[in-house]
């Protein structure tokens, strides 16, 4: 492992929130190495940073809870499905940054020692301390909430000093820049603003403990090469959601 640089950074620790969407690739489902390869590449680049990394992955690249509703599955039991396709990614995450001399460990709201540790809000801050990069795994262990905010919760529990929330967009629009073309990129967006008029940053759930807790979130393209490490040294790159 290497020595931390001497780059000055903005942040200490940050959550980093990667959708299982993002992990597909050009793929219409499951895991792109090309993809899983270069995330790893730019946690580990902010990791040599000396910054204290966290992720929370979700699982949509395999199984969506929410999507098989219309399929007459119960909502608790697809929920709890789609916990354990976030382990899935946590594991080829994990394998991925270890690949490149980083130290993970994965951290599951559901009992399943086999693969992971259970989630211990000391225990994850000491490895933290440690150097080593904690992947949370299972959402919040509970149906009904989502991996956002299973970040928001996660952030907040830590100590996080900024939730990253990497998308496939470049940040927040005023409206939905698949429907209207002059629709605008916003440099700084207030929590109040994405609640009152519904932006689709996170769910509501998400936004109200980041607003409660005024823990800042920053929504930017991961695509883009070098996003997180622009993130964590200030630059100016996708938009900010805070107080």
């Amino acid at each position: 492992m290497q020595e931390p640089q001497t780059t000055k950074t903005v942040f200490r620790r940050v959550l980093l929130k990667i959708s299982g969407e993002a992990l597909m690739g050009k793929q219409p489902y499951g895991i792109s190495p090309e993809v899983l390869g270069d995330v790893a590449r730019q946690v580990v680049e902010v990791h040599e940073l000396g910054v204290e990394v966290a992720i929370v992955v979700g699982g949509g690249n395999i199984f969506r809870g929410l999507d098989r509703l219309a399929d007459g599955y119960d909502r608790a039991s697809a929920d709890y499905m789609g916990m354990l396709a976030t382990l899935m990614n946590c594991l080829a995450l994990q394998n991925a940054i270890e690949k490149e001399g980083v130290p993970t460990r994965v951290q599951s709201a559901l009992e399943i020692s086999q693969i992971a540790e259970p989630y211990i809000r000391r225990r994850a801050v000491r490895h933290l301390e440690k150097r080593r990069v904690v992947i949370f795994g299972s959402g919040t262990g509970n149906p009904f909430f989502t991996t956002d905010t299973a970040a928001a919760l996660r952030a907040v529990e830590i100590g996080a000093e900024i939730l990253l929330k990497a998308t496939k967009v470049d940040g927040v629009y005023d409206k939905d820049p698949r429907d209207h073309k002059d629709a605008k990129l916003q440099r700084k967006i207030s929590y109040f603003e994405v609640l009152t008029r519904d932006l689709k940053v996170m769910d509501l759930t998400a936004i109200s403990l980041c607003r409660t807790n005024e823990l800042p979130i920053l929504v930017f393209n991961l695509k883009q090469e070098g996003n997180i490490k622009r993130a964590v040294l200030g630059e100016k790159v996708g938009s900010l959601v805070s107080k």
